[in-house]
């Protein structure tokens, strides 16, 4: 069973994460502005952690030194205030769909900087490392087709809007230049997200107290989102939150998303490594293709589902590579370990194996 807590911390991870971008699409159609938004929902998120992590793990939490606290500080501004705000704006030019879309980019933007800071190796001589980046090719080409090719669109029975009624009028398109623009900050918005799934699992080997750093994360990421949402939004009617679709994705998204999810994170990073986490990220775009068309009425285009089996077979293609990848690792480990304790009788029959005359 511990086996599989990790696969199935990244499927609720990622239904979260559906539920993020439908809730926060509907929030920004009625007006919100989405710098008052990151500010509400890190500010949110760090009330609703702030308690459990002074319960947990104050007595235990190793001594934070400036050093460490620097490296936090900069986690928070590259991997939440600047991803989130930068994905809130493409969120305006786009859909929730294309949001879900963009986001399975980040396992090849995870690869490829796991690989630069040197926690991910490439073995291209053996089958599973072929197989998986086989995946990660299949993920980007399935990524483009999303973002870039639209073709027909395929029409449902209903559109429900999330807010309460029945859309009769024409869903809405956006134009090919809002929609380029949206698509250039998603990838932008998933590097720095990506540079903090890589980067997280060197600040939890030097403090590992994964619930005092997410909040000392959120805390400081709510500091930095008001400078920038008073830097840009005077308006007092947009710091406002009633009770309406505003206030439930904001408490949705800082409770249950920053809250819940950047914990599971943390501890599926420790666990599996940045990579596997990215890997999952397809899965979003399934829940979330299926209820934004039903909850917000936007309409699924071929592209988006043409590209979506893509990712998803190249999912399991980069899966199934890391496990076969680490059942021959254990396996060498484990042979290195009899060889220590057995170095003679090891030998012997390790040199009987590889004779020419043994059949």
């Amino acid at each position: 069973m511990d086996a599989k807590k990790p696969y199935l911390a990244v499927i609720l991870i990622q239904s979260i994460y559906g539920g993020m971008f439908l809730l926060s699409k509907a929030a920004f159609d009625v007006g919100m502005n989405p710098f008052v938004f990151v500010f509400y929902r890190q500010a949110a998120a760090t009330l609703f952690l702030a308690p459990l992590a002074v319960f947990f793990e104050w007595k235990t939490a190793p001594p934070l030194s400036f050093s460490c606290f620097w490296k936090i500080f900069m986690l928070s501004v590259c991997g939440i205030t600047l991803s989130l705000n930068i994905y809130g704006v493409a969120l305006i030019y786009t859909s929730a769909t294309l949001a879900a879309a963009t986001t399975n980019c980040l396992p090849v933007i995870t690869f490829f900087l796991a690989v630069l800071f040197g926690l991910e190796m490439v073995k291209l001589r053996t089958i599973p490392g072929l197989v998986k980046l086989t995946g990660i090719v299949i993920c980007l080409f399935g990524a483009a087709t999303i973002a870039l090719y639209r073709g027909p669109y395929l029409k449902l029975l209903l559109h429900h809007h999330l807010l309460g009624h029945y859309s009769q009028q024409p869903v809405y398109v956006p134009s090919s230049k809002a929609w380029a623009k949206g698509v250039f900050l998603m990838l932008l918005s998933n590097t720095f997200w990506g540079l903090w799934l890589v980067l997280q699992g060197r600040v939890l080997k030097s403090y590992p107290s994964k619930l005092l750093s997410t909040t000392l994360q959120c805390f400081l990421s709510t500091i930095q989102s008001f400078v920038i949402a008073i830097s840009l939004e005077r308006d007092p009617y947009q710091w406002k939150l009633g009770w309406n679709v505003r206030l439930f994705s904001v408490a949705y998204c800082g409770v249950v998303v920053t809250g819940v999810t950047f914990y599971l994170q943390a501890w599926v990073v420790e666990k599996k490594g940045p990579v596997f986490l990215a890997m999952s990220t397809p899965l979003t775009l399934i829940f979330t293709i299926i209820s934004s068309a039903l909850l917000l009425g936007e309409i699924i285009s071929l592209g988006s589902v043409f590209g979506g089996i893509l990712l998803v077979g190249g999912l399991y293609c980069v899966l199934w590579g890391k496990s076969k990848e680490q059942q021959m690792d254990e396996g060498v480990c484990s042979r290195n370990d009899a060889e220590k304790e057995c170095p003679i009788s090891n030998k012997l029959v390790s040199t009987q194996r590889s004779s020419p005359f043994n059949v």
